[in-house]
């Protein structure tokens, strides 16, 4: 059955040790910071809540084609952060599912089972993935300390205990469910780091501290964008917690460990080429609006920085449009994007996206940065004279052009801006990953055998 916005409210009094800047949170709905959050997802649940008793959320259903595949991802968009990680660890999980064909089917029907119990709950579900590491030149078994990586610490006859810490897990304390799996591939001796399961975000033992980039001002106006929709970052760390048997989906096979990273991974790029895409379009569209108000749509160099970003986000929004046209399947039927051009795209967005900025903070100037509040034109004494100032020409009013300074800032040249060019790189696994798997997917082969056709080799030259 789904929730209501006031129910998924309630859903957050369980008991759930959740803490920011250096003070537990008893009431996360009621927090002046935190509850901005909360409002955003319960008016997602408000928004596709059915009272019937079987339904099923839209938000949660398995793609079976390129068409479903795509008619989600504007549906993500709208519906927000808490439903696209939720999306995310739905289809991690099945894409895991049938790639663990050769292991224990019991692995494949407890997965099963929770997606099942997560689309009837119509729960929240974030995904816990980067442990805290400790040093990245030693692997899990190696390290000073051995809870670096998450692992388990003791097995009993229903289940196990964990130990360890996941960070930069967006949403965490808003959510339901705890999605826990390796970071990485695992080798002998590290059976006790592979263990993937599921932890509710209210078990006993899980501590999770947030941090955020929303903005610490009375007047949301200055921050068009932050200032309404915005997520903390959890630091989620399993304090000795116990996982019942039935939530256990890995449990020390560890050449297994890395089928849910990558499965994550695919996914993960697939919302962030996807969200790229528009993000792209959206900062073309501020560079336009602005250098019309400046006066300087027409000339040639700032005609010349918009074309380079119209080309940047179309070859992004083409990269995303394959991925889905070339889609595959997996065993049960769901529909999955495509390795090659999701890891492309990810790579060619995220790699770029700092010229993207750069042309519009070039093209729009320093008021950027320097823009007074809109505040400020409201003052009886100043505004007057702010909003005079502010003008350029006849039908460029000043508070308009105020406004485009303060979304354009907002958006890349404060918190959120800055929180942006981060995750935009590291969101999937960094760069370096995408360059793993765009190498692993293409043809290289075919390329190669092009390559001597053209200098009137054959194959045996190879």
């Amino acid at each position: 059955m789904l929730m209501t916005g006031r129910q998924y409210r309630s859903s957050l009094a369980d008991g759930r040790a959740t803490y920011f800047e250096g003070a537990r949170v008893d009431d996360i709905a009621a927090h002046p910071i935190l509850g901005t959050a909360v409002d955003v997802v319960a008016r997602t649940y408000d928004r596709w809540y059915s009272p019937e008793p079987d339904a099923r959320s839209p938000l949660m259903v398995v793609p079976r084609s390129a068409q479903e595949l795509r008619e989600r991802i504007p549906l993500l968009h709208e519906a927000g952060m808490m439903a696209h990680v939720t999306y995310t660890s739905i289809m991690t999980l099945i894409t895991a599912a049938g790639r663990l064909e050769k292991l224990d089917p019991v692995y494949r029907q407890r997965l099963q089972r929770y997606v099942d119990e997560v689309q009837e709950r119509d729960l929240r579900v974030t995904q816990c993935i980067t442990d805290a590491k400790g040093d990245r030149s030693r692997p899990p078994s190696q390290q000073d300390d051995p809870d670096a990586y998450t692992r388990v610490v003791e097995r009993r006859s229903d289940g196990v205990v964990i130990r360890g810490a996941k960070l930069h897990i967006t949403g965490a304390s808003l959510g339901h469910e705890l999605m826990t799996i390796p970071t990485k591939s695992m080798k002998e001796g590290e059976q006790d780091y592979s263990i993937a399961c599921a932890v509710p975000v209210n078990a006993p033992g899980v501590k999770i501290v947030n941090t955020t980039y929303a903005p610490r001002h009375h007047d949301p106006r200055d921050f068009p964008v932050s200032g309404r929709d915005h997520y903390p970052e959890g630091f989620v760390i399993f304090d000795d917690v116990f996982v019942p048997e039935e939530r256990i989906f890995l449990d020390g096979e560890f050449p297994y460990a890395a089928v849910f990273a990558h499965s994550l991974g695919l996914w993960e790029r697939l919302g962030g080429l996807s969200a790229m895409a528009d993000e792209a379009d959206r900062l073309v569209g501020l560079a336009q609006l602005i250098a019309e108000a400046n006066g300087l749509a027409h000339v040639a160099h700032i005609k010349e920085k918009i074309s380079e970003m119209i080309i940047h986000a179309t070859l992004i929004r083409a990269s995303l449009e394959a991925a889905i046209s070339n889609c595959n399947f997996g065993p049960d039927g769901a529909a999955f994007p495509n390795e090659l051009y999701t890891n492309a795209g990810k790579y060619h967005g995220a790699a770029n996206y700092n010229s993207m900025v750069r042309h519009l903070h070039d093209i729009a100037g320093g008021a950027v940065l320097t823009t007074p509040a809109i505040a400020d034109i409201e003052n009886p004494e100043v505004g007057g004279l702010v909003r005079k100032y502010m003008k350029t020409m006849h039908g460029v009013d000043g508070e308009y052009r105020m406004r485009l300074f303060h979304t354009i800032r907002d958006l890349t040249a404060d918190a959120f801006g800055g929180w942006k060019q981060v995750t935009n790189i590291q969101a999937g696994g960094g760069l370096y990953a995408q360059r793993i798997v765009t190498r692993k997917h293409y043809d290289l082969e075919h390329a190669k055998r092009l390559a001597l056709a053209a200098a009137g080799l054959d194959e045996d030259h190879a």
